[in-house]
């Protein structure tokens, strides 16, 4: 089953763990027929699309949940959301075939609203965004499992726009070439030689591809 959920901004400082642990005890809560793994240490079989930064909002977060015994999505939903508080609640699910590929695999990109909580650095910085893109390579530091290392991500961020002190880009989030809004907030920052502002992220929609299109990722 495939499910949509929200991580409303009361809840933005809870981490993917606590995210994962809340989801667990609402699955055994809810009474539905939920599959676990074989083992010594059997556990619920539910996967993430993508795990979300501690501090950021979710409006549209994707989890698959392997089930035991066939459930229809209304039922599911309901369910859940009797389980659930009221901050994390699932708009909608889907019956998904078993042998569909990961989520994690389906993932192409993500869409994201970056409040900007500077007036005066919000304005500089939706200023500079077309000469900011403009440049043939953008430089920054992103964390690998051998430490830092430089990459050029313009290609990763595939869209970016400004309105008031709100940034909207869709970024890449596919696997070993993800861009976070906060490596395009930096380098933005270092594009213009200021100190980077408080932010805050929403991520609005998590993306997948359909014969070249983006779309979103809980249609495929």
């Amino acid at each position: 089953m495939m499910a949509v959920f929200e991580k409303s901004e009361r809840l933005r400082h809870i981490g993917h763990l606590d995210i994962q642990r809340t989801m667990q005890r609402a699955l055994r809560r809810s009474g539905l027929p939920v599959k676990y793994s074989q083992g010594f240490n059997p556990h619920i079989l539910v996967t993430f699309a993508s795990a979300l930064s501690t501090g950021a909002i979710g409006r549209r977060e994707i989890m698959d949940v392997t089930m035991a015994e066939d459930v229809t999505p209304e039922a599911f939903v309901s369910a859940m959301n009797g389980a659930l508080p009221p901050d994390m609640q699932i708009s909608c699910a889907k019956t998904m075939d078993d042998r569909h590929p990961s989520l994690t695999s389906m993932l192409y990109a993500a869409e994201f609203e970056i409040r900007i909580m500077d007036e005066d650095a919000a304005q500089r910085m939706i200023a500079s965004l077309d000469s900011f893109m403009a440049q043939e390579q953008i430089i920054t530091l992103r964390k690998s499992k051998s430490g830092m290392k430089e990459v050029d991500m313009k290609p990763l961020v595939y869209s970016v726009q400004g309105e008031g002190a709100t940034l909207r880009a869709v970024l890449s989030q596919a696997e070993g070439s993800s861009c976070k809004p906060d490596m395009l907030v930096n380098a933005l920052c270092a594009f213009l030689s200021m100190d980077t502002p408080r932010v805050i992220v929403t991520r609005s929609m998590l993306m997948g591809q359909d014969e070249g299109r983006m779309v979103p990722l809980e249609t495929l």
